[in-house]
C-alpha cells in the first residue's frame, strides 16, 4: 500500500494511494501514528480495505498533502553516509554511522513551502531515504532489522549550514527549522519496494540536476543502521531513519550554492515518488486584530 495524509497543516486524514488515485480511509478510525503502527496497523488497514475500497471517497485533485506518518516520537539522521558526499564536505569516512536528530516540529508535507530562516545564509538540500518502524526495536540483530521496518518515503533533509558547522555544538540547530523536513508524498510500505538498499534518487533546484545516486551507496545500509541504533535507544513504531545524502549539496560546490526566495527544489526516489518545495523567506507571523 501507499499510505497518504491529506488536508489543511494539523488537520490531516489519513488516505491511501492507488493506480485510480488517492482516497479517504478516515472511515477506519485511525491516523499514521505510533498506536497506529505498533497495532499491526497496515495489515489491519488492508484487510479492512477488502470490504471497504469499493465504497471510499475520492481526494479532491489538488488537495495538500501532509507528511504520511503523524509526528513520530524522534526523527534520527544519519550523516556522512555516502563517501562521495564524504569527500565533497572534506570530512573523513566514518568508520560508524554518524547520527543525528532532527526536532519533529520540522516534519511538513512534501509540497509545502521551505521557509529560509530568519537570519539564515546556507540553507540547503539534501534527498535522502527515509525508512518507517513499525515494530517496537531493541537490540536486533541486523539479519533481522527488517522485520522491524513499516515502510518507507522520499525525504529532503534541508539544512541551514551556518547553523550547523559555524556555531559549535552538535548538528541539530541547522536541521531542525520549521520546515526542513518534508516527507511524501506517500509512505510505500515494506512490500511496495523489494530492495531499498537500490533505489535510484534525484534531486534539482531551479530545473538544474544537482544530486544523482542510488542508495547502493550508502557506506552503511538499512539493516545495519536499524541494528546499530537500536543498540543505543528504543525504536518506536513511526519512528523515522533518515538514511544521508549523496554528492551535490549546496556546500559542496566552489564555491557554496545556497537557497534563495524563489528557488524551486523537486526530488525524487524510485517507488517513493516526487516532491517539490518552494522557498520562501520567513516572515513574522502577523497576529489578528481585535475589534
Amino acid at each position: 500500500m501507499k499510505l497518504i495524509r491529506f488536508g489543511q497543516p494539523s488537520q490531516e486524514k489519513p488516505g491511501i494511494l492507488t493506480s485510480e488515485g488517492p482516497f479517504d480511509v478516515s472511515a477506519f478510525g485511525e491516523d499514521y501514528n505510533e498506536a497506529f503502527f505498533a497495532s499491526n496497523g497496515p495489515a489491519r488497514l488492508q484487510t479492512w480495505l477488502g470490504q471497504q475500497q469499493a465504497n471510499l471517497p475520492k481526494v479532491a485533485e489538488g488537495t495538500r498533502l501532509g507528511s504520511p506518518v503523524a509526528r513520530p516520537s524522534k526523527i534520527i539522521c544519519i550523516g556522512l553516509n555516502y563517501a562521495d558526499h564524504v569527500r565533497e564536505t572534506k570530512a573523513a569516512i566514518p568508520t560508524e554511522p554518524v547520527v543525528f536528530f532532527k526536532a519533529t516540529t520540522a516534519l511538513c508535507g512534501p509540497n509545502d513551502d521551505v521557509i529560509i530562516p530568519r537570519n539564515s545564509t546556507k540553507t540547503d538540500w539534501e534527498v535522502e531515504l527515509a525508512v518507517v518502524i513499525g515494530k517496537k526495536v531493541q537490540y536486533v540483530e541486523e539479519a533481522d532489522a527488517m522485520q522491524y521496518v513499516a515502510g518507507s518515503c522520499l525525504h529532503n533533509d534541508y539544512s541551514e549550514r551556518a547553523f550547523q558547522l559555524e556555531k559549535g555544538g552538535q548538528w541539530v540547530k541547522g536541521k531542525s527549522c520549521d520546515t526542513f523536513a518534508p516527507m511524501g508524498p506517500f509512505l510505500a510500505t515494506a512490500d511496495e519496494i523489494r530492495d531499498v538498499d537500490n533505489l535510484p534518487m534525484w534531486l534539482t533546484v531551479n530545473g538544474q540536476r544537482m544530486q544523482e545516486s542510488n542508495t547502493s551507496n550508502m557506506i552503511f545500509k538499512v539493516p545495519f543502521l536499524i541494528h546499530y541504533l537500536s543498540q543505543f535507544m528504543t525504536l518506536l513504531p513511526g519512528d523515522v531513519i533518515s538514511t544521508g545524502t549523496p554528492h551535490g549539496v549546496g556546500l559542496g560546490f566552489n564555491p557554496p550554492i545556497y537557497l534563495k526566495a524563489g528557488d524551486v527544489v523537486e526530488l525524487g526516489i524510485e517507488g517513493l515518488g516526487q516532491s517539490r518545495q518552494q522557498a520562501r523567506s520567513w516572515q513574522p507571523v502577523q497576529q489578528a486584530t481585535l475589534v
